[in-house]
């Protein structure tokens, strides 16, 4: 399981990073792609503190960022995600948790892992369309894309 995570994580963070060059080479200032990225990238900071049962974190989930601040999260996030994974050996336990708003949970940290990726893939594309509905080239992030381009079959500038 762990390189079944390891993988999917890599993806994560490539594809996170990839709307973060988007966005930072056509100078995005758009209140709602910044506020959708910003959530997304607040995510994967708060579930972490939580599997990992520190502090809650800092990050807000719902404080829009600016473009420097986010590419910061984008990286920084996507590499505590990748180091958690690799010095882990296990994410089947149940996780007792309150939300953002204090309601009670538990879930499965794998199911957890899950959802924080395919979280970023829905909000992923909500900027896309965000970024397109404002005249600007939004950036695919497919994973089949990221596929080819870690196997050498496709250069994206």
């Amino acid at each position: 399981m762990e390189q079944y995570f390891l993988k999917l994580y890599q993806y994560n963070a490539w594809a996170n990073n990839q709307v973060m060059k988007c966005l930072v080479s056509q100078s995005v200032a758009d209140e709602k792609a910044l506020s959708i990225m910003s959530h997304l990238l607040a995510a994967p900071f708060i579930w972490l503190n939580r599997i990992k049962g520190l502090p809650k974190s800092e990050v807000k989930l719902w404080e829009t960022q600016d473009l420097d601040t986010l590419q910061q999260m984008a990286e920084d996030g996507g590499a505590i995600w990748l180091d958690f994974i690799e010095s882990t050996t296990s994410f089947d336990r149940d996780l007792s948790y309150t939300n953002y708003v204090g309601s009670p949970y538990v879930t499965n940290v794998e199911q957890i892992m899950i959802h924080l990726v395919n979280h970023g893939s829905y909000h992923r594309g909500q900027v896309a369309l965000r970024v397109r509905q404002i005249g600007l080239q939004p950036i695919n992030t497919d994973y089949i894309t990221y596929d080819r381009v870690i196997t050498g079959q496709l250069t994206i500038e």
